[in-house]
């Protein structure tokens, strides 16, 4: 397993771009989950996963931060860090990478395993809990991001 993952290289389309001339926020949201998918892919989680399992992911819960600006032709790509699972659920941390080095943006994701049947919330059946307990395994030596587990607030002075 690579630690962390890496995807291949994408890059900012036109219908992205916001009346400002750079990339909306929501697109930032979309290159985390192409990524992403690559992840999922290789851990048994994608689109094969709920087409024959009927078995799936869904978002709970994400927080994106917002480094620098992306802007039309970009070439970037998505990390994919597990730092948490459970029967139920995976926390990842991800950065979006320009292919020049900089850091873009970051998210952090919490994930439910769903039976698409209930649709509920459902234990990861024994294969698909081996590979996140492989992928856990590689990138718990990786540190641990400096981003993940902010919280969104105002910091005050002492009056």
């Amino acid at each position: 397993m690579p630690a962390p993952f890496v995807s291949s290289v994408m890059e900012v389309e036109k219908a992205w771009l916001d009346y400002n001339g750079h990339m909306n926020m929501a697109y930032y949201n979309v290159l985390f989950d192409r990524g992403g998918e690559e992840a999922l892919d290789l851990l048994g989680l994608g689109a094969a996963y709920a087409r024959d399992r009927k078995l799936t992911t869904y978002t709970a819960e994400i927080h994106v931060c917002y480094v620098r600006e992306l802007h039309l032709g970009d070439k970037v790509t998505a990390t994919f860090h597990l730092l948490d699972h459970d029967e139920k659920r995976f926390r990842v941390y991800q950065e979006l990478h320009h292919v020049d080095g900089w850091l873009s943006a970051t998210s952090e994701t919490l994930s439910l395993h769903v039976d698409m049947n209930g649709p509920k919330v459902a234990p990861f059946p024994q294969d698909i809990m081996a590979s996140l307990d492989a992928m856990r395994a590689a990138h718990a030596a990786l540190p641990t991001p400096e981003r993940a587990g902010r919280s969104i607030g105002i910091k005050r002075k002492p009056a």
